[in-house]
């Protein structure tokens, strides 16, 4: 008898259960990139107000437990020869590939880890209206590999704060997938554009025919 009573229960509790798994609330997409520029919310742009340190890092990184902040995760991550990883998360050797100046790197402090949309650029852009947490999440992004790029200090401190209508990386070559990566950046953390920018980026865009933009909105 109590066995007939469980296997109801057990029978009336999955009637109730969903018969398929919803999507998830924050799925890629892929575009190709002239349809991708279009998508950028267009606006004024402010600085008022900017503070480097509005935006906590680097902080504990991806994974607090390996004691190795964001700049050291992202610097193992791209890696094309493993480092080497002393206490204290101290780098040795290694090699890394610059995409932005197509130059190879040997040593870790060689290495600047950019922001791909700078913080002041973000904060231009709508992040000025963020809590101090998303900011933190912004500034410390390893869920899109776009987001934070070890390139060499030269070209990082290049570029500055400057979007593409004022920089582009000095290799020619690797302009598609730069704008294709800014615009995913944007479009990831719903980062507004301002015209000069747009212009830019559509310029760029059109020289890019098989260019593809893929992006997942962050939480």
């Amino acid at each position: 008898m109590l066995n007939a009573v469980l296997r109801g229960l057990a029978a009336a509790f999955l009637a109730v259960l969903p018969l398929t798994v919803p999507a998830p609330a924050h799925a890629a997409e892929t575009l190709p990139l002239p349809e991708a520029v279009t998508r950028l919310p267009v606006g004024t742009e402010s600085r008022d107000g900017y503070a480097r340190d509005a935006f906590r890092h680097w902080n504990a990184g991806a994974n607090p437990s390996d004691g190795c902040n964001t700049r050291a995760e992202v610097l193992l991550s791209e890696a094309v020869e493993p480092p080497a990883v002393g206490p204290g998360c101290r780098l040795t050797g290694g090699r890394w590939w610059s995409y932005y100046d197509q130059v190879w790197v040997t040593s870790a402090s060689g290495l600047d880890i950019d922001h791909m949309v700078p913080l002041a650029e973000s904060w231009d852009s709508g992040a000025s209206a963020w809590t101090a947490q998303r900011r933190e999440a912004y500034a410390n992004d390893q869920g899109a590999p776009a987001s934070l790029v070890a390139v060499t200090a030269r070209s990082n401190r290049s570029k500055a704060d400057q979007d593409p209508a004022e920089w582009l990386p000095p290799a020619a070559g690797v302009h598609c997938r730069y704008v294709a990566e800014w615009v995913a950046t944007k479009l990831r953390w719903s980062l507004a554009a301002d015209e000069a920018e747009v212009a830019a980026l559509r310029e760029v865009a059109a020289d890019c025919p098989e260019q593809t933009v893929t992006y997942e909105p962050a939480a």
